[in-house]
């Protein structure tokens, strides 16, 4: 290696070509390499952000009814925040892929093309300039060996000529001849000599040019060219850092948000809303007392037993109360007999199914069931009931206000246009007027309906201080022509529903309401029928209001006589004098049949 004058590049190497024709195919090699591993990288990335956003996904609650039911715990607002910061989360990932391949694969892809095409052409000069100086080499050989050829050519012919000229048998012509080929030999290595001498000085100073100007500048570009690789190298290895640093905020808001929701939980207030969602609103029952057999006629049930007497007596002229039989599921019928035992009770509470008595079917003894989630949620407990009235109306009020909206909107583009007829047609909003107040008029009665029944509820639940507004409430619904035969589903303290609508509506005005023909179908049958001979007594159990024709009002307590008993359509006819009869749901009374009523 001749670089005793050059400085601290790569000229020093200038005699090691292919050497560094290696090194920096090395290079493009790890270029290569480094952008597989930020590619792979980003994969992983997005593989990982795709997997936590289908967790999150996965777990986030289902469309359904019980998905209102869980986000009133704190646990679980809780764990849907962190489903939903997870989600954030993941699109932080997302970024980070985003911006791997967008800042450095995108980068790195382009450069290597161009690090290819440099490197190229830096070798392609580089081997040009070394096949020049070795081509000048070659002919500085060629020149130097026919110099050498000649001269040893000049060197026979002039000994050849001094022995001739030496030889006196020799002719002078033959010396002459021999003189002349010497001096021509002399004159062609002369040439020779001054070709080689003349190509020499021009092979050193390409020579020189070659190693100290051509490949040095050829040298500097590939190491200029090297020391650019690694520089970008290290600036997407800096950009590798700083595309995770720049997410690590954000990241940190989420696990912050993760955090927060845990500390939000609050387990006494988790508690508190079990109760608030399970909360019947039934009274406990009062005790049982002593039953005496002794006396035939006279195995009354206690007044107490599974009942509260002594709000209805305080009440007789109001709705019956509300009682709790305990562990109920199904509370659509009465107990039985007192003669059996509380739990054979309790298991016919629970195994009885819902019905609805039509007065219409009364006489044909036909009966209607119900299914299990009735418009006015009668199946549930009154608490429970409660609620979901007071979110039905909710409800309906927001339809009903968003239908206004729409209907204030309409009018004012109906304003727009009387006041601008090129702008469009005042008349062809009316329809439209006309289908959103119609709209307006049925919610508006749902909401009517729904709030007597809200205030029916709470009218039976131990709370009544709002009895102003609710008697309000009920003038408006009585005012409302509810055409309806059939019974409403109303709740006694079992469970039976019995009374129509319309009748709900008369109980809030009047306090001992006169029964009345609701329909012109119900005729005189009643009063045309020969007086039926007692065929026992009955109890009432609870308190009964009979709004339409056929049925009788009793109270608690109330001994009557049974002329009729139940003839499977969940009714009893009874008599309270000569002159006062009629039908009362079966469940409301205790019945006493006479020995030769039960034998027939």
């Amino acid at each position: 290696m001749v670089e005793e004058r050059m400085g601290d590049c790569w000229s020093h190497t200038k005699d090691q070509f292919e050497n560094l024709e290696k090194h920096t195919q090395w290079g493009i090699e790890f270029v290569e390499k480094y952008s597989k591993f930020v590619k792979e990288r980003s994969e992983i990335e997005t593989n990982y952000a795709k997997q936590i956003r289908n967790l999150s996904k996965k777990y986030q609650p289902k469309k359904n009814s019980r998905e209102e039911e869980e986000s009133k715990y704190t646990f679980c607002r809780s764990f849907l925040t962190t489903l939903n910061e997870l989600n954030d989360y993941a699109g932080q990932h997302e970024v980070i892929a985003e911006n791997l391949t967008s800042q450095i694969l995108t980068e790195l892809s382009r450069y290597l093309q161009e690090l290819k095409a440099e490197r190229k052409l830096h070798f392609h000069d580089g081997r040009k300039a070394q096949q020049h100086i070795e081509t000048s080499w070659k002919q500085l050989e060629s020149c130097k060996r026919r110099f050498e050829r000649d001269c040893k050519e000049a060197d026979r012919a002039q000994q050849y000529f001094e022995r001739m000229d030496a030889d006196i048998n020799v002719t002078k012509a033959d010396v002459e001849k021999a003189r002349q080929q010497a001096q021509m030999r002399q004159q062609m290595a002369t040439d020779s000599k001054n070709d080689y001498s003349s190509y020499l000085q021009k092979f050193n100073q390409e020579q020189n040019d070659h190693y100290y100007t051509i490949i040095p500048s050829i040298f500097q570009k590939l190491q200029d060219m090297e020391e650019t690789r690694i520089e970008r190298i290290a600036v997407c290895m800096k950009t590798f850092s700083d595309v995770d640093r720049q997410v690590l905020p954000i990241v940190g808001k989420c696990l912050d948000g993760m955090t927060k929701a845990a500390e939000s939980i609050e387990p006494k207030a988790d508690s508190k809303q079990v109760v608030e969602s399970y909360k019947s609103g039934f009274e406990p029952p009062g005790d049982v007392e002593f039953e005496d057999y002794g006396q035939a006629m006279k195995r009354t049930a206690s007044d107490t037993s599974l009942t509260n007497s002594k709000e209805s007596k305080e009440k007789p002229s109001g709705k019956s109360k509300g009682k709790l039989w305990p562990f109920i599921k199904n509370k659509n019928k009465s107990p039985n007999q007192h003669k059996e035992p509380l739990s054979h009770r309790l298991n016919d509470f629970m195994a009885s199914k819902p019905k609805m008595q039509c007065l219409r079917s009364l006489r044909r003894g036909l009966s209607l069931k119900l299914g299990s989630g009735p418009e006015d949620f009668s199946h549930l407990p009154p608490e429970q009931r409660r609620k979901k009235l007071q979110g039905k109306i909710d409800e309906l009020n927001k339809d009903i206000q968003k239908e206004m909206d729409q209907r204030d909107a309409l009018t004012k583009m109906k304003d727009v246009y009387v006041k601008n007829p090129q702008m469009g047609d005042p008349a062809s909003v009316d329809p439209r007027l006309s289908e959103i107040g119609q709209t307006i008029e049925k919610l508006q009665f749902e909401v009517q309906k729904f709030e007597g029944w809200l205030a029916e509820v709470e009218e039976r639940m131990p709370s009544k201080s709002d009895s102003h507004r609710r008697s309000g409430l009920f003038e408006t619904q009585n005012n409302t022509a509810v055409s309806n035969n059939c019974a409403q589903d109303r709740e006694s303290p079992d469970g039976s529903y019995t009374e129509e609508q319309n009748s709900e509506t008369q109980v809030k005005v009047n306090t001992h309401p006169v029964p009345t023909s609701s329909t012109p179908e119900f005729d005189d049958e009643f009063d045309d029928e020969e007086t039926l001979p007692t065929i026992g007594t009955c109890k009432a159990l609870y308190p009964f209001e009979g709004h339409n024709e056929g049925t009788i009002s009793v109270t608690e307590g109330e001994l009557l006589f049974v002329i009729e008993e139940d003839k499977g359509d969940g009714w009893t006819r009874v008599r309270r004098n000569e002159d006062e009869e009629g039908y009362v749901p079966t469940s409301y009374v205790e019945v006493f049949l006479e020995t030769n009523a039960k034998d027939s």
